[in-house]
């Protein structure tokens, strides 16, 4: 499985690598959800692939990067990695297609998620 990390934060970005990295043949970072959706694309992911996708960032968020490539890219399997454990959020999420959400202080819980082919 390849995994595309979209994450602002540089320091994050390497942590949720660090929590992944042995579960994939490749990793693919960006700082926005702009950046993914090309990267996506550059890279070749596909069905069996996911995207970590923050929700707050500059230029794109997570919500339109998410609408965005599952329109470019049906198969896309996008799971949201964040720090917002609200309803609204959650339901957000959902409504754009992510298949996932999985809180940054649970990191675990997303290892655990890759780890059984879900999200």
């Amino acid at each position: 499985m390849k995994i595309l990390i979209v994450e602002d934060n540089p320091q994050m970005r390497q942590l949720i690598r660090s929590f992944v990295e042995d579960l994939a043949e490749e990793i693919v970072e960006c700082g926005d959800g702009e950046e993914a959706v090309a990267a996506y694309a550059d890279h070749q992911f596909g069905g069996d692939d996911r995207v970590l996708m923050d929700l707050r960032m500059p230029r794109l968020d997570g919500l339109e990067a998410t609408r965005r490539l599952l329109a470019a890219f049906p198969e896309a399997r996008i799971i949201i990695v964040t720090q917002y454990d609200d309803s609204h959020w959650r339901a957000a999420a959902q409504q754009a297609g992510a298949c996932g959400y999985v809180l940054k202080r649970n990191l675990l819980d997303l290892r655990l998620l890759l780890q059984a082919g879900a999200g």
